[in-house]
């Protein structure tokens, strides 16, 4: 499995973006997938994640309302909209990919991708 995110950028607070991940080398709704996060000097923390068919999410709760996780199975892809974005969402944005479920845990995840930096200015 390969997963290649991308989107990232500098946004000003209250601005939107929309992450992509593409997923290849197996069937992907066979796979569970995740979106991760690491703001520079703090761990890695959950953002939110989609079940197989996209019938399931779940998301942390300081993005729950301002994001949302989708997929397009015909294209492969996995996508992190966001919106209202503060500050405190600058990170680098992982994809990752689960043949076990989905979830917040990142144990879940076998697969993750290279990251893409999003930076939210003041």
């Amino acid at each position: 499995v390969q997963l290649q995110a991308s989107g990232g950028g500098l946004v000003q607070a209250g601005d939107s973006l929309t992450l992509s991940c593409v997923f290849s080398g197996a069937t992907f709704s066979n796979y569970g997938m995740g979106w991760f996060r690491q703001a520079p000097g703090k761990e890695r923390e959950s953002v939110g994640a989609i079940s197989w068919l996209g019938g399931g999410t779940y998301y942390q709760s300081s993005v729950k309302g301002r994001f949302t996780i989708v997929r397009d199975t015909a294209k492969n892809t996995v996508y992190l909209q966001m919106n209202s974005m503060k500050p405190e969402d600058t990170a680098v944005y992982y994809c990752a990919a689960s043949s076990r479920g989905y979830g917040l845990d990142a144990d879940l995840y076998e697969f993750w991708g290279q990251g893409t930096l999003v930076t939210v200015s003041s």
